[in-house]
């Protein structure tokens, strides 16, 4: 199977898809995450990597939200992949950020961090869409006392359930990995077929 490869703003989202990968992707599916030193190095890296890359990938570009237009955003970076000869890599967006998503599953981070109770907030107005908060890693320090950004996703990510998140981007990520590996089997498939033809 071709490898799978991650183009990520930062060091924490790495930290997440290493743990959390592994429980979504078929065992003989072989990932690679390469982190950026933010937003800006990220997309001056896209256009690069993927022309450069040598061996057969399926690329897939993580990029937060913030203040940004999600939109506006999206093209943007599916225009650097295409310019790239790369319309196959599939773009998502972390919406506002990367924390939105632990928010969304906040039984993982009472998990995680051994919080009594935590899980029970998820109905609160402000938990139940963590995609609308404009300050998802300011909440999620305010919930957990001297909350590291690596460490702590490495911690929440262990504990994630995929088919139980109120973050609609980190939903929309989830499926749009299972597309691409489906995909990507019927294409192997496909190709076993005509073989045997």
């Amino acid at each position: 199977m071709t490898q799978l490869v991650f183009l990520l703003e930062e060091e924490s989202m790495k930290a997440l898809l290493d743990v959390l990968l592994p429980q979504i992707l078929p065992s003989e599916t072989d990932f690679l995450c390469v982190p950026h030193q933010g937003k800006q190095d990220l997309e001056k890296s896209i256009p690069r990597k993927l022309r450069a890359w040598q061996t057969p990938a399926l690329f897939v570009i993580i990029r937060d939200k913030d203040k940004e237009d999600c939109i506006i955003l999206k093209k943007r970076l599916v225009s650097l992949c295409q310019q790239a000869g790369r319309a196959d890599s599939l773009v998502r967006i972390a919406c506002h950020e990367l924390e939105s998503w632990f928010l969304g599953d906040l039984a993982a981070v009472e998990k995680a961090f051994d919080i009594k109770k935590l899980a029970g907030q998820q109905q609160n107005r402000k938990y139940k869409d963590p995609d609308k908060l404009t300050n998802a890693s300011e909440e999620l320090a305010k919930l957990v006392k001297g909350y590291r950004k690596v460490s702590g996703a490495k911690k929440i990510a262990s504990h994630m359930n995929i088919h139980q998140n109120h973050s609609h981007s980190f939903n929309c990520f989830i499926k749009g990995i299972d597309h691409l590996i489906r995909q990507e089997i019927n294409t192997e498939k496909m190709i076993e077929q005509l073989t045997l033809c």
